[in-house]
C-alpha cells in the first residue's frame, strides 16, 4: 500500500492498491462518502481484492463526512489527471456531482454509481445497487405487520440522511413509508407527506452521533415516539442510545438499512427489531470488474433486466419474522454480513 497525497484533494484519506512497480497497471478509482463508516470499508476492501486479482491498480479516496461533496468532485478531478481508466461513486450530493461526473465521462472514464444512484441515474454510465426503495419497503412492511392494528396509532420519528436528500436516501425513506402504508407526497422526495404519524424528518450525517442528536430533536417534538426508521444501522444505534438515556429503550420498535455485522448483532440482542441487508462487498467487485472490461474492450455494463440499475440484492433480517414479509434471521445474516 502506498499513499497519494494530491494538492486538489488534500480533504481526502487517499490510498492506492495493486502491485508494487506497475506504474503501467490500468488504473480504477474508487471515491466513497467516508472512509469510517462499515459500508464503505467493505466496499474499499472488496475493490482492493478484486483489483489486484485482476492486477489493476485500485486509488480510493474517502471525504472526511458524509456530505463533503467538494472533496468528491476534487476526488473526480484528480482521477481524470492520473489517466485512471474508471471511477466508482458513492456520492454524497447525487444533484451537484453530476457536472463533474460529465467531465471525467468526456475524458473517456467509465463511471460507475456504487449504492447511491445520480440524478438523473443516467449521469452514470451504470449503477451497481441494493434496490434502496425495496430496502425501504421491507422493513416498512415488516414494521406494519408487527404493530398489527395499533399502526394506526404509531407516532413514527423519519432519521434521514442528509438535507440534500441524496438519492439513497429518499428512496429507503420512501419505500419504508410504502410500506407501513402511508400515503406518498412527492416520491422523489422525503418530509412532505401530510401523515398525522409522522413526527417529523431529522438527518442524520449516516453516523451514530448524528442519529443520536435527531432522536433527540425528535424526542424533544413528541417523548411519545414508538416507531423509528433509521437511513442505516449506524444512526439506528446513535437513536437507541437516546431512547435508552430517557429509559424507553425498551418500548420503541427501530428498523433501519444496512446488514453489517454490528447492525445484524443488534437485531439479535433487539436493539433493531428489523433490517434490510446490502452486499457492498459485491457492489464494488462487480465495479472494478466493469471498469477492466470496458478497459480492454469498451463494453460497457448493462442493467438488471426490467430496472434501470444493476441490481446487487438485499435481505430483511430480522428473528421475529411475519406473515407475507419473507425474512433470514440473524444466524443466516451472520453468515452474510460485512463489517
Amino acid at each position: 500500500m502506498k499513499t497519494i497525497i494530491a494538492a486538489t484533494a488534500a480533504a481526502f484519506t487517499v490510498a492506492a492498491f495493486g502491485f508494487a512497480g506497475a506504474a503501467s497497471a490500468q488504473t480504477v478509482c474508487l471515491i466513497t462518502k467516508t472512509d469510517t463508516n462499515p459500508f464503505f470499508v467493505k466496499m474499499k476492501e472488496g475493490a482492493a481484492e478484486k483489483a489486484q486479482s485482476l492486477g489493476m491498480e485500485l486509488k480510493s479516496y474517502a471525504g472526511k463526512i458524509d456530505g463533503d461533496h467538494e472533496s468528491q468532485v476534487a476526488a473526480i478531478e484528480t482521477c481524470i489527471a492520473d489517466g485512471a481508466k474508471g471511477i466508482l461513486l458513492t456520492a454524497s450530493d447525487t444533484k451537484a456531482i453530476v457536472p463533474a461526473v460529465q467531465q471525467a465521462r468526456d475524458a473517456g472514464l467509465l463511471v460507475i454509481a456504487l449504492d447511491t444512484p445520480l440524478e438523473p441515474i443516467d449521469s452514470a454510465d451504470a449503477t451497481f445497487a441494493t434496490d434502496n426503495f425495496l430496502a425501504g419497503e421491507l422493513i416498512g412492511q415488516w414494521a406494519a405487520a408487527t404493530l398489527g392494528d395499533a399502526k394506526a396509532d404509531a407516532k413514527i420519528a423519519m432519521l434521514d440522511l442528509a438535507i440534500s436528500q441524496p438519492s439513497v436516501g429518499v428512496l429507503r425513506d420512501q419505500g419504508f413509508l410504502k410500506g407501513f402504508g402511508i400515503e406518498l407526497g412527492d416520491p422523489n422526495r422525503w418530509g412532505d407527506e401530510d401523515d398525522p404519524r409522522i413526527v417529523g424528518n431529522d438527518v442524520t450525517a449516516g453516523n451514530e452521533e448524528g442519529g443520536r442528536r435527531a432522536m433527540e430533536n425528535l424526542l424533544a417534538k413528541d417523548p411519545f415516539i414508538n416507531v423509528v426508521y433509521t437511513i442505516n444501522e449506524p444512526a439506528a444505534a446513535g437513536a437507541y442510545e437516546a431512547l435508552k438515556a430517557i429509559g424507553r429503550e425498551g418500548d420503541v420498535l427501530i428498523i433501519s438499512v444496512d446488514g453489517g455485522c454490528p447492525g445484524v448483532a443488534n437485531v439479535k440482542d433487539g436493539i433493531i427489531g428489523a433490517t434490510s441487508q446490502q452486499y457492498p462487498l459485491k457492489m464494488a467487485a462487480l465495479g472494478v470488474e466493469a471498469v477492466k472490461t470496458f478497459s480492454d474492450s469498451g463494453e460497457k455494463p448493462k442493467p438488471t433486466e426490467g430496472k434501470d440499475f444493476y441490481d446487487t440484492g438485499v435481505a430483511l433480517v430480522t428473528d421475529k419474522p411475519v406473515d407475507g414479509v419473507e425474512s433470514i434471521d440473524t444466524a443466516k445474516g451472520t453468515e452474510l454480513c460485512w463489517g
